[in-house]
């Protein structure tokens, strides 16, 4: 259920939203909506497979749909006033029902869910963070996401290709923003936000505490980038391999990164 690879790097990639496993009992209970599992971030593990060696990588295999590790354990709104998804979404992100009528996980479910796919998620990611931290003095947090270019539930026009957020600059370094700004900002032909729609999700507000040597930053990339925005959601691999080029070396400053 969770995937670990182990690396010796300050540098630990969080892969939340990439997996497609639903338990029988909950897609038993999706409809229609649901069982597309659209709003998954399509991709995501491959696009950043093999971009620089010693980094490690945290990968739930779950689906969003069963409970969002991204999203607040206790249930509260990381967007007051915003269109958004729950820790146990009942809409997909165009605010459609994902769940056929009357078979909407209550608050026993959502608890169970916690304990046996988000907790053990975090588990996993804090483990390693701390690993890290232990070895270098610090540890870096890059989280990894994707989103459809335009879902006009959750925001107007067209997002960014490349989004970046440090929750206005408090899960990181100055210097870390910087130098991914900076690189995202130097990508030809691509276009760039820093702390736009996308502050960062739980994850990195969570666990960005540069004081106590712990830096997050989350990068939500627009799907278009490198795969198709509808069904079957296929990987375009000339697009996403003009887009790994200018991953790499984001990942590469993060590896060599060191405090001052």
């Amino acid at each position: 259920m969770i995937d670990v690879t182990r690396g010796a790097s300050p540098l630990v990639l969080g892969l939340p939203h990439t997996g497609t496993d639903v338990p029988v009992e909950v897609w038993d209970r999706l409809n229609e909506t649901g069982r597309a599992l659209a709003d998954t971030d399509w991709h995501v593990h491959d696009l950043y497979a093999g971009l620089v060696d010693g980094i490690t990588m945290v990968r739930t295999r779950i689906h969003r749909y069963v409970i969002d590790v991204n999203r607040d354990p206790e249930g509260h709104s990381l967007y007051p006033g915003q269109n958004t998804t729950t820790l146990v979404p009942l809409t997909d992100f165009d605010g459609r029902s994902i769940w056929q009528d009357g078979a909407e996980p209550d608050a026993e479910e959502i608890a169970r869910c916690r304990v046996l796919y988000h907790a053990p998620y975090h588990a996993a990611l804090e483990a390693e963070l701390r690993r890290v931290r232990d070895l270098h003095g610090f540890a870096i947090l890059y989280d990894c996401h994707s989103i459809r270019s335009q879902i006009p539930f959750l925001f107007d026009g067209r997002l960014p290709d490349f989004n970046i957020g440090t929750n206005r600059g408090r899960t990181c370094d100055p210097q870390i923003e910087a130098q991914v700004l900076q690189r995202c900002e130097a990508a030809e032909g691509y276009s760039t936000i820093l702390n736009g729609r996308f502050l960062g999700g739980w994850t990195s507000r969570h666990y960005g505490r540069p004081a106590d040597g712990f830096h997050a930053i989350q990068m939500e990339l627009a799907q278009a980038t490198y795969c198709d925005e509808a069904p079957p959601w296929s990987y375009d691999s000339s697009r996403a391999e003009r887009l790994r080029a200018h991953l790499r070396p984001i990942l590469t400053d993060l590896i060599s990164w060191r405090p001052t």
